[in-house]
């Protein structure tokens, strides 16, 4: 657990390093130990195999980050963050679909992308395929999955290039969720929307299923 000083002390060398447009951002101390210490978590995470278990520790790790993130959120300019943009991921891979979001509309505002290290290389890209399967996950174990972030990642997304399935896969957990939260009319649309950028997306049955229910209701 980090003491209220060292928490300050991150949050401003966030705000030190990220303020230096002009330079790299290798060149601030803060920066390093923040790298210092995200690369042993990595070799923590390294080490364990279950993808269940690596979004435990993460959950564990993320509060650590926190100030680090809020500096950056709070005043920072837009420079290239490898920290920021692992804990983007590392949010998104522990369920934290709002904090991602967080972060996502500042990396898209100044153009950030992901570390190196992830073979997506656009933010959105990422962004709206680790949403889709983090609701797809948590709808499938019976969760309750809230639709707005879910909503706002596709706006937040909705000028920016990908490939269509990822876009596919995005509204056809919305319309999942939209469906079950009694929403049937808008639920409808985005199952459609995922059919038309997808044809082997798998909602042909309810799209039918949801369309004969509303024809079923207005007949009443």
């Amino acid at each position: 657990m980090l003491s209220p000083a060292r928490r300050h002390l991150m949050r401003q060398s966030a705000v030190d390093a990220s303020q230096q447009v002009s330079g790299p951002l290798r060149h601030a101390n803060g920066y390093e130990l923040m790298m210092l210490k995200l690369n042993e978590d990595k070799r923590t995470l390294k080490k364990v195999r279950s993808m269940e278990k690596k979004a435990d520790i993460k959950r564990r790790l993320l509060p650590d980050y926190a100030p680090w993130v809020n500096g950056v959120l709070s005043e920072g300019r837009g420079a290239q963050d490898a920290i920021l943009m692992t804990v983007m991921i590392w949010r998104l891979d522990a369920g934290d679909i709002t904090g991602a979001l967080a972060i996502a509309r500042y990396a898209l505002r100044f153009g950030l992308v992901p570390p190196d290290s992830y073979k997506r290389n656009s933010t959105a890209y990422l962004l709206a395929e680790d949403v889709a399967e983090a609701a797809t996950r948590a709808w499938t174990a019976k969760d309750a999955v809230d639709p707005a972030p879910l909503l706002a990642t596709l706006e937040l997304t909705n000028a920016e290039d990908m490939p269509d399935q990822v876009r596919a896969k995005l509204h056809k957990i919305i319309g999942y969720v939209l469906r079950d939260a009694g929403r049937a009319l808008e639920a409808l649309e985005h199952l459609k929307r995922a059919l038309q950028l997808h044809d082997r997306c798998g909602v042909v049955k309810d799209i039918e299923r949801l369309a004969r229910e509303l024809r079923n209701k207005a007949s009443r």
